[in-house]
């Protein structure tokens, strides 16, 4: 499995803490944020990230700003993307069951760290439902 990670500023700590989980579980990454804490703009981080899960370079996407909203809404832009801004276990796992989201937004100053990182658990064991959630996906993408 391949996932992108982006981030700005606020989320830094955050991201740093996930790829060491994505690597105790052998998950390839792919780091478009930044590492640092001065103040960046979100769109330069998140945009990569979607470009690469529009186009199928990596499965899933981890995009983290300070309230998650800027980067969902970037991500959201790209065709093929549904990103799912997220701050409860249960908001995670209905956004793959029922939207099969491909990017999960977490918003780093709303959620403690143990709860991104058992989001990003059940976001990546969590399977898309299809059936009749497929028709619904399906008709998300403006053609």
């Amino acid at each position: 499995m391949k996932i992108a990670i982006g981030n700005d500023h606020a989320g830094t700590e955050y991201k740093l803490a996930i790829i060491g989980l994505l690597k105790s579980l052998d998950i390839e990454i792919t780091n478009h944020g930044t590492d640092g804490t001065d103040s960046v703009d979100y769109p330069d981080f998140i945009h990569p990230v979607s470009n690469d899960v529009a186009n199928g370079t990596v499965d899933f996407g981890i995009i983290i700003c300070g309230s998650g909203n800027g980067a969902s809404m970037t991500a959201n832009k790209h065709q093929k993307v549904r990103s799912a801004l997220c701050w409860t276990n249960e908001i995670v796992k209905l956004a793959r069951e029922h939207n099969d989201a491909n990017i999960l937004s977490l918003p780093a100053r709303f959620i403690s760290l143990p709860q991104a990182l058992e989001m990003v658990q059940t976001f990546l064991k969590t399977k898309f439902e299809g059936g009749r959630h497929e028709r619904r996906v399906e008709k998300i993408a403006c053609n």
